[in-house]
């Protein structure tokens, strides 16, 4: 009865429609991702707490705190030998291409690297943000889900969906944002039925982490005031400036990535968390993740000195420690330099304009700009403001400095998203064709043909036989059983014999389980672009049905998908 069911829901779970079944799992799998970040969070607070004032550590602080990079960035290294360096492939962009390349399925050990590392990275002062670790995290508990009930991978992909809005959203507690994040950075469309369940998934995020760490947004001190008309201009100036020191960012980020590309992984992670320790002892205002910064400069808002110094080592450290690999998230990093660029163009403002109340309203705005124009996500960018510092009344402003932020970086400096040049520059597929792009999304289940009479071979004139004795739309499926296991044919009478009708043709088929995706078929049979895939159970003990070639060239004329 239970695999009755389990069989009823993998095939509606196949059709790329939005249904009750992928809400509750959407809901299921986001919460399971919440509860990881939670956990995430909770163990960065807890290692923290021993280095605060009154700590256990607190008599000999000044020595210890300088030099936890290096201790983090030599157990980093330990546990990825450990678990072998194969596995360590974290963040974002890995993230992206698990779901486009593997339906969001990820390795156990990544996972772990991911949590261990990005725990010790963002407890020990680098400057690398939570959110990579997030999406890294939910990603995997929301997908571990989908494989525990062996969903079909279409499904499975859409719950790898709903973890990273859910882990997002319970890092930060923007359930919107993380909504947008998805559709806008991860999956780059916008399909109903995905949206419905990521939608739950976020807010299920957001409910879970305000039951821990409380209701309050993450940048609400941050005032922002309604900016007089005159302002407007330097919003233009503003924009350009983030989309041109995006573009510095980026490209001098890639070039430390390949710098290192040739030194192996222990020196590389030794070396960041030297070069950030030294930063640390004499700079003590530059050790945490970029929102660290945030809470530095808004103290003093109109000490050029102190903007300056914090921005030039934010942003050295985040090249340091993004591109010598370090576990941990860009946008946290990106948030804290953009609000120091916004800061820095405020105190331009007010030679001009000795009003002081603006001050945070530009680093909000700088905070957006530098986030659409570096990672290509003008809305998310716009929405996250919008939650962090829970005040709608950036939104006319920060559409302005988004737009020439992007416009500066995307079209004049052809500057592309850093999630895009590391996935290029590691050889790791974020695309697919159209066509396949179109089948990915549909379950074998959804189109499977059950219709089927399956024999054993014994002669030619047995295949006649039941070929001739077959009803309307029935296929005939041979069995040539031999010792090594069993190879499936389709029969039929070959029409191209004009003399002999009744000349049999075989057509071999190769066979993929019920999890599998129209994708799996069109890649089997894109060559002959003919024939049938077989299709089992999970175990492959039985046979469930056949998938043809005329079925998806149907499908994709439907869909306008170029084959």
């Amino acid at each position: 009865m239970l695999s009755n069911s389990l069989f009823a829901l993998r095939r509606r779970l196949a059709y790329p429609r939005t249904s009750i079944q992928l809400s509750i799992l959407g809901l299921i799998g986001g919460c399971s991702a919440a509860v990881l970040i939670v956990l995430f969070r909770l163990t960065i607070e807890w290692i923290q707490s021993f280095f605060n004032p009154g700590g256990p550590f607190d008599d000999i602080l000044e020595y210890i705190v300088p030099t936890l990079p290096i201790f983090a960035a030599l157990l980093i290294a330990i546990f990825a030998d450990f678990t072998g360096y194969k596995h360590y492939r974290l963040g974002i962009p890995f993230v992206l291409h698990r779901i486009k390349a593997h339906y969001g399925n990820i390795p156990f050990w990544n996972f772990a690297n991911q949590f261990v590392g990005g725990v010790l990275a963002l407890s020990s002062g680098f400057t690398v943000g939570r959110e990579g670790p997030a999406v890294h995290i939910g990603a995997t508990g929301a997908s571990w889900f989908g494989q525990w009930l062996r969903l079909p991978h279409n499904s499975v992909r859409t719950l790898s969906a709903c973890g990273i809005a859910a882990g997002i959203s319970a890092s930060f507690n923007t359930p919107l944002a993380a909504v947008i994040f998805v559709m806008e950075v991860v999956l780059r469309e916008y399909k109903i039925h995905i949206f419905i369940p990521v939608m739950l998934a976020s807010a299920a995020g957001s409910l879970i982490t305000q039951a821990v760490f409380g209701t309050q947004a993450e940048f609400e001190f941050l005032s922002v005031f309604i900016l007089p008309s005159y302002h407007y201009p330097w919003l233009i100036i503003l924009g350009l400036t983030l989309g041109a020191v995006a573009f510095v960012f980026n490209r001098n980020l890639m070039r430390v990535i390949k710098a290192f590309r040739y030194v192996s992984m222990f020196p590389r992670l030794l070396l960041a968390g030297t070069i950030t320790a030294i930063f640390g002892y004499f700079i003590p205002e530059s050790f945490g993740d970029g929102t660290s910064a945030i809470y530095q400069a808004m103290v003093d808002p109109t000490n050029l000195n102190l903007i300056v110094i914090l921005l030039v080592s934010k942003v050295i450290l985040t090249w340091v420690a993004i591109g010598l690999g370090i576990p941990g998230g860009i946008i946290g990093p990106i948030f804290g330099i953009g609000v120091l660029i916004g800061l820095l163009i405020a105190n331009v403002v007010i030679t001009l304009d000795p009003t002081t109340q603006y001050m945070s309203t530009y680093a909000v705005l700088g905070m957006a700009g530098l986030m659409a124009a570096t990672l290509h996500a003008p809305l998310a960018a716009l929405v996250s403001v919008m939650e962090l510092t829970a005040n709608p009344g950036a939104i006319t402003p920060a559409i302005i400095v988004i737009v020439m932020a992007y416009v500066t970086s995307a079209q004049f400096l052809k500057n592309r998203s850093i999630f895009l040049q590391q996935l290029d520059f590691q050889g790791l597929m974020y695309q697919t064709p159209p066509a396949t792009n179109e089948l990915e999304k549909i379950g074998v289940l959804a189109e499977l043909n059950r219709n089927l009479k399956i024999i054993d071979y014994v002669n030619e004139q047995d295949v006649r036989f039941h070929i001739r004795e077959l009803e309307p739309e029935q296929s005939l499926v041979v069995a040539i059983r031999h010792d090594l296991g069993v190879d499936y044919s389709l029969a039929e009478f070959d029409s191209s014999f004009s003399k002999k009708q009744d000349k049999v043709k075989y057509i071999p088929m190769q066979t993929i389980d019920t999890r599998s995706t129209l994708a799996h078929v069109y890649e089997l049979l894109q060559d002959q672009r003919d024939g049938a895939t077989l299709v089992t159970s999970i175990s492959g003990e039985k046979v469930v049905g056949i998938v043809t070639w005329e079925q998806l060239h149907l499908i994709l004329m439907k869909r306008n998908a170029l084959i």
